[in-house]
């Protein structure tokens, strides 16, 4: 996908290009680690009656947005919802767990609102999870193991005590970088007031105060659905995304190119790509197909508050494709320029 010229003026924006035959050395590389069968599931009972709520509101707000609440009100709510999945991809997942990009206080700040939005543990808890399933993915020790079925990476993760390798080999990643940002730490401390007033209190009443919008049908619809909603397409990147797809860059692991996760997640489902290059801001070589906070990063960019953004070079997705790709999305095979297969 050739980039128009608007957007190769933003290498000036200080894109950072990684070498073709460079060798990325992170702190927190990929391990493998032989499963152990002999651990028992322990199930956590209130988290399960906490999701079964959770489900039967999103439920009982569907049921409102048809039946008695304005119209306002459920587009006000999915909007409301996309704005704290920024938060999520743009913040939680490429700024801080992978350092893809920079950004200045002014923008780490709004992203920390966004991600409180989201509701989804607060900016620390969430990197930490993350860097433990990059480096340890597929193994006893990654939090949300797609080998243990997809509906334990979706959701069955948060219903049950961790593996104990989780939490032993969680203390190997490094994490200083996070607690060295003063507004990662402000998150830490104060999360559950953010959570309340971000994710529940306002998305109630903004309905209430701007279209006269009941109180009851403005909970359930802005604050339980929309969650509940943005919740499962953030799980989906953990499970669909590592089942069902293409696997262009690397046909030995499970993560995949998933279309529809993309879509509704931001331009997460090009899930392949990302487990390859966990450093590369946009997670995609797709450019803008699909990738929302691709956009949004590429424009804070262009107004000076995202800077030193990092992706792979052409010539080393290339090479990857070629070495241990499944033969899908070839943009050159033998030397041959051909036309990207449709994504997945």
């Amino acid at each position: 996908m050739r980039p128009s010229g608007s957007i190769r003026n933003l290498e000036k924006f200080h894109f950072r290009k990684m070498p073709p035959n460079s060798t990325v050395v992170e702190e927190n590389a990929v391990e493998h680690k032989v499963e152990k069968p002999e651990y028992k599931t322990q199930i956590v009972w209130f988290n399960v009656l906490l999701f079964i709520y959770l489900h039967l509101s999103f439920l009982y707000g569907v049921y409102l947005g048809f039946t008695s609440a304005f119209w306002k009100t459920a587009i006000f709510a999915y909007i409301y919802g996309n704005f704290g999945g920024l938060g999520v991809t743009a913040g939680s997942h490429r700024l801080w767990s992978h350092r893809s990009y920079k950004a200045k206080w002014p923008l780490r700040a709004f992203l920390c609102v966004l991600t409180s939005i989201a509701a989804q543990n607060d900016i620390y808890e969430w990197c930490r999870d993350h860097r433990v399933h990059h480096k340890f993915t597929e193994t006893s020790a990654d939090p949300h193991n797609i080998k243990r079925g997809f509906f334990f990476a979706h959701m069955g993760w948060l219903m049950c005590k961790k593996h104990p390798d989780v939490t032993v080999k969680g203390k190997t990643v490094f994490l200083d970088d996070l607690w060295a940002d003063p507004i990662v730490r402000f998150h830490r401390r104060f999360y559950i007031p953010m959570v309340l007033f971000f994710c529940f209190y306002l998305p109630t009443m903004i309905p209430v105060w701007c279209w006269g919008e009941t109180l009851w049908n403005s909970f359930f619809i802005a604050g339980m659905t929309r969650y509940c909603f943005s919740l499962n397409l953030t799980w989906l990147v953990n499970s669909a995304a590592h089942k069902y797809g293409d696997q262009p860059y690397d046909k030995y692991i499970e993560a995949r190119e998933n279309a529809f996760v993309a879509f509704f997640g931001h331009g997460e489902g090009w899930h392949n790509y990302h487990h390859v290059f966990p450093w590369d801001y946009s997670t995609s070589e797709l450019g803008y197909t699909l990738n929302l906070s691709k956009v949004f990063i590429d424009f804070m960019a262009l107004i000076g508050q995202a800077y030193d953004l990092k992706s792979a070079h052409p010539d080393l997705v290339k090479s990857r494709k070629l070495k241990t790709g499944d033969g899908t999305r070839m943009k050159y095979v033998e030397g041959q320029e051909q036309e990207f297969c449709a994504p997945s």
